[in-house]
């Protein structure tokens, strides 16, 4: 049997790695094979051992380059680009004969007849977490293991199976984080937990460079590393996907998990496959002497992660966790970790994983075949046969839906006319229908899934993300009738048809130029303009004027350019070109005065100013929440964002900023003279922004005039005198909120509310803060309802409290701004229904007037 043979080195030793006292590579593989000596090893590439140092993305990739290059048994694919350009690759390792016909035999994979003859498909995702190294360390390893083994049985099961590495899912992190303890590290090793090679600065590794966490984006898509990588996943199809990470303390982790925090979407079979192949991991590590668990900590909830999106895509999703020594060695729970000993338990598990699968791949493709067959079952079962999506408004975010649906390989399809439904039309061409019955009925369902009860009250991670909710796409679940007429071919993506969509053609002579707010982009446009030198006025009353002979209705917020505010020559070609780049209708306006509404000199235009804004960041501040808004405005609308420390706000002249924005984080050691200096800044005119517990610390210091539920208040809503020991992490889980989707009621009336038509807006809560409810009249931009919660886990108890609560608020502060909310307004880069009031924020504060 394969791999029956196989005996396990122990490293050398568990001290440092340092040059001299690295484990050779072949310390780390079995020892009964023989290796081709023309294949380069890891270190005669590198320069230095594994585990020795640790290695540069470039120098990663310098190593596999040249193993592709040399061997017939691995090919070397560049899958794109990261946003600081780096490399993303996956190889193929499998038989020379396989690699010359991969194409085919994908191909060929993807057709619904039984294939008894299929390869086996194998894929395993290193260090996601770039600061989560020895994953990438560990591929090297894997990668030459299988190039270059001259084993019988090694070659047997190469002309089988196609193992599939992708050695670095972050490679931006992972050079920030081996920047920093490169540049830290000393001549002798530290083991020293608090030295500073083990403490990163401020954004850490984990993320990329958005400072997204990309192993929740498997199934949000929102970073271009994921829908690199996804298009892949898709044409490879594996059978079995290893995620391979680090975590703070411990021994060594493998799935399954928790088995009571498994989603129910997952099947039953799943988790048999992940136990059995556990049986193997648990066997290399046992032979080696390695301490491990499963079944404990880790859940397999939330699809939107390396180990879970498998899970919904017919594959064997299996997480490993080790134990990190966050540098060269540290002392952890169970003695010393060194670099060398994490990476060792990696290639023990890689090998194992993938022996566990040849061992039983006709039960995983068995598996994967009946998987899609339930799935139709499954879907006819349902008691709708799929849902209807509208979004009449704004072509960029439904857009932006149906794009992140075809990439998950969603067939949906466009209306072949207008539909009445529930007393309303919706139109053919914002209108689309996605029916359950397909293959990916799964990942339909765990896209705009709603579910609010649950066995198990804890989470990893969020228990709510319901697409359509998120991006405040209008959907219905509807059972298919006669009425309902739909194209004969799925919605496709075509570039050539988005970029005529819209008219920016513009008459020269015309009075004034307009253009919606309720455009995504729009702020956008508004923006460059700004930037520009372009003057832009905010109509807050509506409108009416004559084109072309009809009568075109302009709600508030739509945006006004008149000619005759303009200063700069040249001032109509950049209209027309920022127009053209943003894809946003102009109308172009021959007088100034209309048949109903204002006109365009009243004073219910308000002037616009250009914005410059400061993101406050830095240690104790949160980075995903600060990446958030970073991508948000900087990558999404091309506003430029300045990060600053907080420690370095007193410093600072604010003078030159018109916004400030806080995430969530501690400001608790902003001193005195900042906080003073940052309240002078609004009262002269300033706008601060602020959420969760950036927003407490505003109202803590008068700058906010609002007032948060105590932590005493929300305590005794729990009673805790009649519980168990054993009760103690229940009760922890239901105090807090771990990520849910809320409903609210927006004040469409309000400026900071404008180019929304719809009053709904969901948004996202992963805390418990809760604003209570202002007794000022007019500063509430956002409410709870009465019965808030849409989606995800949060006890009756807390959702009551927040029921009816203020979600948004802002009122003024002398001359200045202040709007704060206790929600997360650009979660995870796809919130895009809640991220506008950031935009809106920084271009109509001034538009309000709330004062005390």
């Amino acid at each position: 049997m394969f791999f029956q043979r196989f005996t396990f080195l122990l490293l050398l030793t568990i001290a440092a790695a340092m040059p001299g006292n690295a484990a050779p590579y072949t310390a780390y593989l079995p020892l009964d094979h023989q290796y081709d000596p023309a294949l380069p090893t890891p270190e005669s590439v590198l320069g230095f051992g594994i585990g020795e140092r640790h290695p540069r993305h470039d120098q990663l990739l310098g190593y596999l380059d040249t193993l592709a290059n040399s061997s017939a048994r691995v090919k070397l694919t560049e899958i794109g680009k990261t946003p600081q350009l780096r490399r993303q690759v996956l190889l193929t390792i499998s038989s020379p004969e396989n690699l010359e016909n991969l194409d085919q035999l994908l191909t060929k994979r993807k057709d619904k007849a039984k294939n008894k003859n299929e390869p086996l498909v194998v894929w395993l995702g290193y260090s996601v977490h770039g600061d989560e190294i020895s994953g990438s360390n560990a591929a090297m390893l894997v990668a030459y293991y299988f190039a270059a083994s001259q084993h019988k049985d090694v070659s047997e099961l190469l002309r089988n199976t196609l193992i599939v590495i992708e050695p670095s899912l972050n490679p931006d992190g992972m050079d920030r984080f081996v920047n920093w303890v490169t540049t830290h590290r000393g001549t002798t090793p530290n083991a020293d937990a608090n030295h500073i090679e083990h403490h990163q600065d401020w954004p850490t590794g984990r993320t990329n460079h958005f400072w997204f966490d990309l192993n929740r984006d498997w199934l949000l898509l929102t970073q271009i590393e994921s829908r690199n990588r996804l298009k892949f996943f898709h044409h490879y199809q594996p059978h079995v996907v290893g995620d391979f990470h680090e975590m703070n303390t411990g021994s060594y982790f493998f799935q399954p998990g928790i088995p009571s925090r498994t989603h129910p979407l997952t099947p039953a079979g799943n988790v048999e496959l992940t136990e059995l192949l556990g049986g193997y991991h648990a066997k290399a590590l046992d032979k080696a002497g390695r301490l491990y668990y499963s079944k404990e900590s880790f859940d397999d909830f939330y699809y939107g992660k390396g180990s879970t999106y498998p899970d919904i895509n017919g594959s064997i999703g299996i997480l490993f966790e080790q134990a990190t020594s966050r540098g060269l060695q540290q002392q952890g729970d169970n003695g010393l970790i060194t670099f060398e000993f994490g990476i060792k338990n990696h290639v023990l598990t890689s090998l194992s994983t993938i022996k566990g699968a040849w061992e039983n791949k006709q039960k995983l493709k068995a598996y994967r075949q009946q998987f899609y067959v339930q799935a139709e079952t499954l879907a006819n079962k349902e008691n709708f046969n799929g849902y209807l999506i509208s979004e009449p408004d704004d072509d960029y975010r439904l857009t932006a839906f149906l794009q992140k649906l075809a990439q998950h390989q969603i067939k949906v399809y466009p209306l072949a006319k207008h539909f009445d439904y529930k007393n309303k039309v919706y139109a053919k061409n914002s209108t689309y229908y996605i029916p359950l019955a397909q293959r990916q009925y799964r990942v339909i369902k765990a896209l705009f899934n709603q579910q609010t009860n649950f066995q198990d009250n804890t989470f990893y991670d969020v228990s709510g993300w319901t697409l359509p909710l998120a991006m405040n796409i209008e959907f219905h679940p509807i059972k298919r009738n006669r009425r309902l007429e739909l194209s004969k071919t799925p919605w496709k993506m075509t570039v050539k048809k988005r970029a005529v969509k819209v008219n920016v053609a513009v008459d020269n002579s015309a009075y004034s130029y307009a253009f919606d707010w309720h455009h995504f982009m729009a702020p956008k446009l508004l923006n460059q303009l700004l930037a520009k030198g372009v003057t832009a006025r905010l109509a807050t009353k509506r409108f009416v004027s004559v084109i072309d002979g009809q009568s075109r209705q302009f709600k508030p917020g739509s945006i006004v350019i008149a000619q005759g505010l303009q200063t700069i020559a040249n001032w109509r070609d950049i209209l027309v070109e920022a127009s053209r780049q943003s894809q946003i209708e102009l109308f172009s306006l021959t007088t100034g005065y209309t048949p109903k509404g204002i006109d365009l000199g009243s004073k219910s235009l308000k002037s616009i100013a250009p914005v410059k804004v400061l993101l406050i960041g830095g240690k104790g501040i949160s980075q995903h929440e600060a990446g958030e808004v970073r991508f948000y405005l900087d990558d999404t609308l091309n506003i430029p964002v300045s990060t600053v420390e907080q420690d370095r706000l007193g410093k600072l002249d604010l003078s030159v900023y018109t916004h400030i924005i806080l995430v969530d984080g501690n400001y608790e050691d902003i001193v005195q003279s900042s906080t003073d200096k940052l309240q002078s800044w609004i009262k002269r005119g300033g706008v601060v922004f602020a959420q969760k517990r950036a927003a407490k610390w505003l109202a803590d210091k008068g700058i906010l005039k609002a007032k948060f539920t105590a932590k005493d208040k929300l305590e005794a809503l729990f009673d805790s005198k009649s519980l168990a020991y054993k009760d103690k992490k229940k009760l922890a889980g239901r105090k807090r909120i771990a990520g849910a989707i809320f409903a609210s009621t927006l004040d469409l009336s309000h400026p900071l509310a404008y180019g929304y038509s719809r009053a709904d807006l969901p948004v996202f809560k992963n805390s418990t803060q809760i604003m209570e409810t202002l007794s000022l009249p007019f500063s509430s931009v956002a409410k709870y309802t009465a019965a808030p919660l849409l989606s995800g886990y949060a006890d009756t108890k807390l959702v009551n409290e927040i029921a009816n609560k203020t979600a948004i608020v802002a009122h003024n502060l002398n001359k200045g701004r202040v709007i704060a909310t206790s929600d997360v307004m650009a979660f995870r880069g796809y919130w895009y229904g809640s991220a506008k009031l950031l935009a809106n924020s920084l271009f109509f504060a001034k538009a309000f007037d709330v004062k005390f």
